[in-house]
């Protein structure tokens, strides 16, 4: 089964955005995910009426983020994106008839709701703010090592 990367791209997006001293176009920011910029459109939209980002169109347009970094955390971007599914583990039947299999399930999905509130409640102990300045001490890092460039993605070692 395929991984749900939406929160990962999203909040990737994200701090291309706050670390740029312009807006960037729906296609420049389609590039840092190697994805089409409808799908960064769309994500963005939902960000957009939550008051996260804001968008220009026209020469000089793109893509800002709006909100206070200190503010957002990693948990208002997850429900933003839709809340996806933490875990792709389940029940091999939702409602089973056999007695063993509704104990397996009933045992399962409380381990697995104990499991993603904690996540989830972790999520809300993270500010975007803390991801940016985590961003800035390895970008700093980076350039003592490798020698000052533009470029966010570190070369590979």
């Amino acid at each position: 089964m395929r991984r749900d990367s939406k929160l990962s791209s999203v909040l990737h997006l994200l701090l291309h955005m706050a670390h740029s001293d312009r807006p960037l176009t729906s296609d420049e920011l389609a590039g840092f995910l190697h994805t089409n910029p409808v799908l960064v459109r769309r994500t963005l939209a939902g960000l957009r009426e939550r008051g996260y980002v804001g968008s220009g169109k026209g020469h000089g347009g793109g893509w800002v983020v709006t909100a206070d970094l200190r503010e957002v955390t990693l948990r208002d971007i997850y429900e933003a994106v839709g809340a996806p599914t933490v875990f792709a583990m389940g029940n091999r039947v939702e409602e089973p008839t056999c007695l063993v299999e509704r104990v397996v399930n009933q045992s399962l999905a409380s381990a697995f709701d104990d499991a993603e509130a904690l996540l989830i409640s972790r999520f809300a102990d993270v500010t975007l703010a803390e991801l940016s300045e985590r961003f800035n001490a390895q970008y700093a890092q980076h350039a003592q090592h490798r020698g000052a460039h533009h470029d966010h993605h570190p070369e590979p070692d």
